[in-house]
This record gives structure tokens, sequence and C-alpha cells, in this order.
């Protein structure tokens, strides 16, 4: 199986997963109809599911059949929703148009999309908390408590309010290179990170592999932020599902904006060998995750 088979193959487990997670809230005697519909717009039906693959991956790395991992992913899964759906809400991001389809509060509204993306969060921590996403409570805990580290204040929210300080309120910080780098670690690059890492938790990996996949799950994140800039300044809404040339026109500093078309693509060759070159020690079956440091850095969406 090739990497875009299995990429798909993993988003297709982890879609029926969740599936079954927001089917549990069907019918009006377990939440408001209007409240679920929303979970499920803003989570089924779309997504490449790369930071659960990373889960499912990084898991069979360490030779754990994936179905160990997959509540795990799915969770994860639940937590990049959420964001998702209060990012493109008209006080943040004001998108109209996520993975091809309406953003949440355009198919429903705003009140409806805040409570969407509450409920996924908390959803998510459900899941973890679930004996049957590992059989050992201290596994349990530690991927609850690296997730919350990972979505909070010192990571992916904190990295949305820089981001939006920077547009918003300009005189409050300075759009140096090292600032766009730190907030990007936070919004984009701590999922990615936590991604990367649960397998090894979940295999309850020693200490030197668990540093390797963090270390690699920086560099993908660093290259993912980076390539989602480039796809900004020269994608399409056809191609990447969303609005396109936001930054610029929001006068937003981007590593893109500081280094250069050219020195950004540069940056990415020189991350995606580093990332490759770090999954060294695994041998053949660092593979697949080898092959997503090379999606990242070429992908179009």
């Amino acid at each position: 199986m090739d990497f875009t088979q299995r990429l798909e193959a993993d988003a297709a487990l982890v879609e029926t997963r969740l599936s079954h997670f927001l089917d549990t809230l069907a019918g009006p005697d377990r939440t408001s109809p209007r409240l679920a519909a929303a979970m499920r717009h803003a989570v089924l039906g779309g997504g490449k599911r790369f930071r659960p693959f990373l889960v499912l991956e990084s898991s069979r790395m360490l030779g754990l059949p994936h179905v160990g991992a997959v509540d795990a992913a799915a969770a994860l899964e639940c937590v990049h929703c959420y964001s998702l759906a209060h990012d493109d809400l008209p006080s943040m991001d004001n998108d109209r148009l996520r993975r091809g389809r309406p953003t949440v509060w355009c198919a429903f509204d705003e009140w409806t999309a805040i409570l969407a993306g509450d409920a996924l969060l908390t959803l998510a921590f459900e899941i973890v908390a679930e004996p049957s996403t590992h059989h050992d409570a201290a596994v349990r805990a530690e991927l609850t408590l690296q997730l919350a580290r990972a979505s909070g204040a010192a990571g992916m929210v904190g990295g949305q309010a820089f981001d939006l300080e920077a547009e918003r309120i300009p005189s409050a910080t300075t759009a140096t290179a090292d600032h766009i780098r730190r907030l990007q670690a936070m919004k984009t690059g701590a999922l990615i990170r936590y991604a990367t890492t649960a397998g090894a938790i979940l295999a309850r990996a020693d200490s030197d592999t668990r540093d390797r996949l963090a270390h690699f799950g920086d560099l993908l994140g660093y290259a993912f932020q980076i390539a989602d800039d480039l796809l900004d300044v020269e994608g399409s809404a056809e191609e990447t599902g969303k609005a396109v040339a936001k930054d610029a026109a929001a006068g937003k500093a981007t590593l893109v904006s500081l280094m250069g078309v050219a020195a950004a693509r540069a940056k990415l060759a020189e991350l995606e060998a580093e990332a490759v070159a770090v999954l060294a020690p695994f041998g053949e079956s660092a593979r697949m995750l080898q092959d997503a440091a090379r999606f990242v850095v070429n992908r179009r969406s």
C-alpha cells in the first residue's frame, strides 16, 4: 500500500469511528438535534484526517495494531475540528468555506457553531478517558495530559491568540521571524507534535523513541505551516477547499512574507530532509511517516 492509499484507508477508519461516537448523541433524549447535526457537519464528510493518520502510523511503526490507536486518533480529530469551527467564526477568521462546504456558522449560525465546537472539545476528552482507548489508566492519563497541553493556552489556543493579536492589535507585538515561528509552533505545530508522540505513549515506548517522534512532529508542524502559507499565496479555492490570499489581504505577516517564496521552498526542502533523517533508525517501519513529510512539503490542499 502506498502513502496515498494508506492515508485514505486511515481516513475511512477514523471517519467510521467518529461517526460511531456522534451516533451515540442522536435523539432528543441525548442532546439538541440541532447541536448534534452541527457537530456532524463540523467533523464528517471531508478532510484528509492527517493528524489521526500520524497517530495511527506512529503506533504502527512501534508495532501497535492500528485498532489500538483509532480512538486516540478520533479524539484528536475532534479537537482539530472544534478548532476549525471556532476559527471560521466572524469574530475570528471570518471564513465561509471549509473543505469545499459552508463553514459551520454559515450552515447553521454563530451560536450553534460555538456550542458545536465546545461539545467536540469535551467529546475528545471523553473518548480519551474511556477504557476502550487503552486498558492502562496511566496511558490514558498521559494521553489526556498531553492532549490538554497541546490544545490549550500553551499550545493551539495560545498560538491562535498570538496570531489574532498580531492582526487585530499590531502595536501589541513585533512581527519578527522568531515571533511568527513561535506562534505557528503553538497554533499548528502543537497538535501535530501530539499526533506523532501519541503512538509512543500508546506503545509505552522508551524516552529516546518519544524524543525522536516529538522532534519529527516539530519538524512536520513547521513544514506544514510554511506549506499552508505558500498555498495561501499560490493556491486556489478549488484546490484547497477554503478561501486563499487572506493573509495578504489582512496585512498579516507570515514566514513566507518575511522570507520570500524561494527561501520558503528551500526551507521546506531542508525540513523534509531532516524529518526523514530523524526516523532513519526505525528503518522500513518508518516509511509511511517519512512519506508524510514528503506529502506535507508538496501538498496542494
